[in-house]
């Protein structure tokens, strides 16, 4: 097998733990933070500056890369990593969230997904079949199966039928899978119904996957009720497998997820807000293109390392956003990045040393959402 997972510490008073993933491109230390490049780039970020960040792995979206340049043209240039020119590990979504946000643009079968494209109204089907296979011509590490992200609020009945979909077509995805150098995670589902998520953690668990992915949070539920949720389906995912908690990012979701067995993270948030001129810090966010920061010759966060906060302040890059200079959505799309890393190197620290609890209490307490 080209693919390992080792847990190396665990946490005495959580589920917090720390390890190591292993893949064709390199190692994976978790707990991990993963930054999204969409459409085959972290946008505003090149890749020497996503390297420099800290990040171990990154992803890219099956509908968005399906759709532009297409999946045979990335797998004519050698694969995602050699189109990009990345040599680090990748993860590619399934492109199942994207279409099912397509709304009245799609329709949902036994068979799959069929849908119109966003872009030029075109029509297309993605089966679980059809996704392994642009995700193998993708040529990512780590690949996901094709599911179906279920709404929030959602009826018990539609949940649980939404469910069952989701486990026949992990089997269909899983069945059709033909390459060995690629992991293929499955997800749960069950919406925000503990006896749905148990059950459908211990339906995908069955299925054997390298490993498993949590989805259909973070789509509008309370935070306690997400929180709630990981508890039910960490409490049954396979221990020696690593867990995916999938689009979520903000600091203390992150602190959270861990506590509760999570190693695998990501999110859009980091370079979307910094696109708007917002800068994440410890105690929750600074909106920078507010007039306030207009005098500030301070640095974003003066504990922060990234190469924003070492070179500029805050009125600097004030200047940049409201002027619409493109460096502006860089340098903070740079900061939030590191931060977001930084975090999770931190607390991959506080585990080894078992002071994850003492550092998780104080964290909370600080936060501001």
């Amino acid at each position: 097998m080209n693919f390992s997972f080792q847990v190396e510490t665990r946490d005495k008073s959580s589920k917090a733990r720390t390890g190591v993933l292993k893949t064709p491109h390199g190692e994976i230390r978790t707990p991990v933070f993963m930054p999204v490049g969409t459409q085959a780039t972290v946008k505003a970020m090149t890749n020497e500056q996503i390297l420099d960040a800290g990040a171990q792995i990154i992803l890219g979206n099956t509908y968005h890369l399906y759709m532009r340049p297409g999946h045979e043209l990335i797998r004519e240039a050698g694969g995602l990593h050699r189109f990009m020119n990345w040599d680090k590990p990748i993860l590619t979504d399934s492109g199942g969230f994207q279409v099912f946000s397509l709304g009245e643009l799609r329709k949902l079968t036994e068979e799959g997904a069929a849908f119109q494209s966003h872009i030029d109204g075109s029509r297309h089907l993605f089966t679980p079949e059809k996704v392994v296979e642009i995700e193998e011509a993708l040529g990512s590490d780590i690949m996901m199966v094709l599911d179906e992200c279920t709404p929030y609020p959602a009826d018990h009945e539609y949940t649980e039928h939404s469910m069952e979909r989701t486990h026949r077509w992990a089997k269909r995805c899983k069945d059709a899978q033909t390459r060995d150098d690629q992991a293929l995670f499955g997800i749960v589902q069950g919406g925000m119904y503990p006896e749905l998520r148990k059950k459908s953690a211990e339906e995908i668990a069955k299925l054997d996957f390298i490993g498993n992915a949590i989805g259909g949070l973070s789509v509008g539920e309370p935070k306690p009720m997400m929180y709630e949720m990981l508890d039910v389906v960490t409490d049954v995912l396979p221990e020696e497998k690593p867990r995916y908690l999938m689009g979520v990012g903000t600091a203390d979701c992150l602190v959270e997820g861990v506590a509760r067995g999570v190693d695998m993270f990501d999110c859009v948030l980091q370079t979307r807000i910094a696109r708007n001129g917002t800068a994440l810090v410890r105690s929750g966010k600074l909106v920078i293109r507010n007039a306030e920061y207009a005098k500030d010759f301070r640095p974003i966060d003066e504990a922060c390392d990234c190469y924003a906060c070492r070179n500029h302040t805050r009125a600097y890059i004030r200047h940049l956003i409201k002027t619409n200079e493109i460096l502006g959505a860089t340098l903070l799309s740079i900061h939030n990045t590191r931060f977001t890393i930084r975090l999770m190197e931190e607390i991959r620290g506080h585990i080894e040393a078992g002071t994850f609890q003492e550092f998780r209490r104080e964290f909370m307490g600080n936060f501001r959402i």
